[in-house]
C-alpha cells in the first residue's frame, strides 16, 4: 500500500503529459495438439499491508466468428503455443516412453486405462512465451504438455477497450475445446488443468470458463483443477489498475514488483512487515508520471458502463460460477500488486461457496515471483495438487 500511496502522493504535484513506453511487439504461434496429485489447508495470517492488485477489462460474452483451422491463430496479436507430441516442435524439450509419459511419473489420470493431460498456462500482462517457459518444464518433466497464452499491454489498453481481446480469446478457447474432446492416437482421454499468472491471466481464465460454460460443457467435466499465481484480486478502481499497468510496463524497473524482504521459507509466515516497507523502495519520477496518466485513463475507463458491466461479469463467474474441480493459490505478503489479504478473502469466499480450496504464503517473494525465490518448494506444492486433482472426479 505505500509504495501505491506515495504514487498516488506524488502523482498529483505532477500535471505534464508524457507518452507511454511503446510495448514490446510480440509474434504469433500456431496452436498444434497431455495428467496430477496433498495439500493441507493452511491457516490464514492476517496482513496489515494493503496493496493495488490489478484486473483488467477482459469483456466476457462469447466471440461467435470462426476459428481458421487451417492455420488457428495466425493473424492474432496474442501468443500461445501448445507442444506437439514431437519433442522438437514443442515449447520446450522433454522425453517421452513409447506409452507417451517420462518415465518415473505415474499421474493415475483416468484410472486403469489412463489419460493424458495438459497444462494451459495464462501469463501475467506484458510476460512473453519465454517467460512461462520454465514453468511449462515443470509439467513437461512429469509428463504433462503445456499450452501457453501471454496478453501484449497494448491490446489492453486499445480502442475497443477489450473487445477484440475477447473475440480472440473465444477462439483459443474453442480451439483447446476441440482439440480436448478428442482422443489420442491410443485412445486415451484428454483433460486439462489450468495455471494462471497475476490478475491477468486469472481474468483471462475467467473468459475461457465464461465461453465453456456457455457453449461447451463437454469440456468442463475434462478440467481437473487450477492453480492461481498471484492473482484472485476482485477489486475495481483506479487506483488498483493504474498500479497494475505501471508495473506491467515498467517490469523490474517499477517499485511495486519489487520486495525487500530477503527470500525465505514459505512457512516462516512471520516475515517482519518493517522489510516490506523499506523507504530506499521508492517510485522514480517517470513511474510516477506513468502512474498519474494511468490513474486518469482509468478513472474515465472504469466509468463507462460497458466496460463494467463487462469486467463484473467475469469476476461474477470466478467468485460465484467456478465449477468443483479444486483450486490452488500461491501468493505472498511482499508481493506489491496483488494484496495477500485480497487474496485471502476470495479463497474464504470460495470456501463458504463448499469449493476445495488450497493455498500457500510464500511470505517474502514478490509479484509472479514465488518460482524463482523459492523453486523446490513452488515444484513441491504443484506436485501435491497435482496428486489432489488425479483423485477428485468433477
Amino acid at each position: 500500500m505505500e509504495a501505491s500511496v506515495r504514487l498516488l502522493a506524488s502523482a498529483a504535484a505532477l500535471r505534464r503529459p508524457i507518452p507511454l513506453p511503446p510495448p514490446p511487439v510480440l509474434r504469433s504461434i500456431s496452436l498444434r495438439n497431455p495428467n496430477p496429485k496433498s495439500l493441507s489447508h493452511l491457516p490464514f495470517s492476517k496482513s496489515t499491508e494493503r496493496h493495488f492488485p490489478f484486473p483488467f477489462p477482459f469483456p466476457s460474452s462469447p466471440s461467435s466468428s470462426p476459428s481458421p483451422r487451417s492455420h488457428p491463430f495466425s493473424a492474432l496479436s496474442l501468443s500461445f503455443s501448445l507442444s506437439s507430441l514431437e519433442p522438437a516442435h514443442g515449447s520446450s524439450q522433454w522425453g517421452l516412453l513409447p506409452d507417451g509419459s517420462p518415465q518415473g511419473h505415474d499421474l493415475g489420470f483416468g484410472g486403469d486405462r489412463g489419460a493424458t493431460l495438459t497444462v494451459v498456462l495464462l501469463g501475467w500482462l506484458g510476460a512473453e512465451q519465454r517467460h512461462l517457459r520454465k514453468y511449462a518444464e515443470i509439467y513437461n518433466a512429469r509428463g504433462i504438455r503445456s499450452v501457453q497464452l501471454v496478453v501484449p499491454v497494448r491490446e489492453v489498453l486499445g480502442f475497443d477497450l477489450g473487445r477484440r481481446i475477447e473475440e480472440r480469446i473465444g477462439r483459443f478457447a474453442r480451439e483447446i475445446a476441440d482439440w480436448c474432446a478428442e482422443k489420442e492416437g491410443d485412445g486415451r482421454e484428454r483433460y486439462l488443468i489450468f495455471h494462471t499468472f497475476s490478475n491477468t491471466g486469472w481474468l483471462t481464465y475467467g473468459v475461457i470458463l465464461d465461453n465453456l460454460q456457455q457453449s461447451r460443457t463437454d469440456i468442463l467435466e475434462k478440467i481437473k483443477g487450477c492453480i492461481v499465481d498471484s492473482g484472485a484480486a476482485a477489486e475495481i478502481s483506479p487506483q488498483v489498475w493504474a498500479a497494475g499497468f505501471c508495473a506491467a510496463l515498467l517490469k523490474k524497473r517499477s517499485s511495486l514488483t519489487y520486495s525487500s524482504g530477503e527470500a525465505f521459507e514459505g512457512s516462516k509466515q512471520d516475515v517482519s512487515l518493517h522489510k516490506l516497507n523499506d523507504e530506499s523502495i521508492r517510485p522514480s519520477l517517470g513511474e510516477i508520471i506513468i502512474f498519474s496518466l494511468l490513474l486518469k485513463f482509468f478513472n474515465i475507463v472504469l466509468s463507462l458502463p460497458d466496460v463494467n458491466r463487462r469486467l463484473s461479469k467475469v469476476i461474477s463467474v470466478l467468485s460465484k460460477n467456478q465449477p468443483s474441480w479444486p483450486q490452488l493459490y500461491l501468493y505472498s505478503f511482499a508481493d506489491r500488486v496483488i494484496p495477500a489479504e485480497s487474496v485471502e478473502n476470495f479463497i474464504k469466499e470460495q470456501k463458504t461457496l463448499g469449493r476445495d480450496v488450497y493455498a500457500y504464503n510464500f511470505g517474502s517473494s514478490p509479484h509472479v515471483d514465488h518460482f524463482r525465490s523459492f523453486p523446490q518448494l513452488y515444484t513441491a506444492k504443484i506436485d501435491e495438487f497435482l496428486k489432489i486433482c488425479s483423485s477428485v472426479t468433477v
